[in-house]
């Protein structure tokens, strides 16, 4: 089964993927990881040096890479990838197991406002900017993320208990 966990950035996708693939004793890949090493540079660097139309074509062809393969894994996403290039589509396949991870306006500001130093789009934004520009982003990305076969709400959650929820979904 290939597991493709979905979201706004914050929502927990790289550490649920690390917990759930060992818990389901599968391999746990990242979609941004995968690109950074077959492009020989960070995401960020791309962005800068080649634009993001140039990453927007990588990652859909990594992407349709990865998810055409015979084996199972559990793939974290970037928080646009299902919204470009018709990669919302690959949610739907049946080999494919989609999971939201939907998080509030409120938790992803919380957790993000620690971290915009690591997060180039949001290094220069005050908190009540960041909420904003989180709360933008969510409303014209959710059309996307609803694509996935399951919606799971990360509010007040450990990582432990979303992957015991999304185990028992699959299980």
């Amino acid at each position: 089964m290939k597991i493709v966990l979905v979201g706004y950035m914050g929502s927990g996708k790289s550490a649920v993927s690390e917990k759930l693939a060992k818990k389901l004793n599968l391999k746990a890949l990242d979609l941004d990881f995968i690109i950074e090493k077959n492009e020989n540079q960070s995401i960020s660097d791309l962005f800068l040096n080649k634009g993001e139309l140039y990453f927007r074509k990588k990652e859909h062809e990594f992407l349709k890479k990865m998810l055409s393969k015979e084996t199972n894994f559990v793939l974290s996403l970037g928080g646009g990838t299902p919204c470009y290039a018709g990669n919302h589509l690959f949610l739907e396949q049946p080999d494919v197991v989609s999971i939201y991870l939907k998080t509030s306006i409120e938790t992803l500001t919380n957790r993000l406002e620690c971290a915009k130093s690591q997060r180039p789009l949001l290094a220069n934004l005050d908190n009540d900017e960041l909420k904003e520009f989180i709360g933008k982003h969510l409303f014209e990305r959710s059309y996307y993320y609803n694509f996935a076969k399951y919606i799971i709400s990360t509010d007040a959650k450990s990582v432990e208990t979303i992957v015991d929820e999304i185990a028992d979904l699959l299980f």
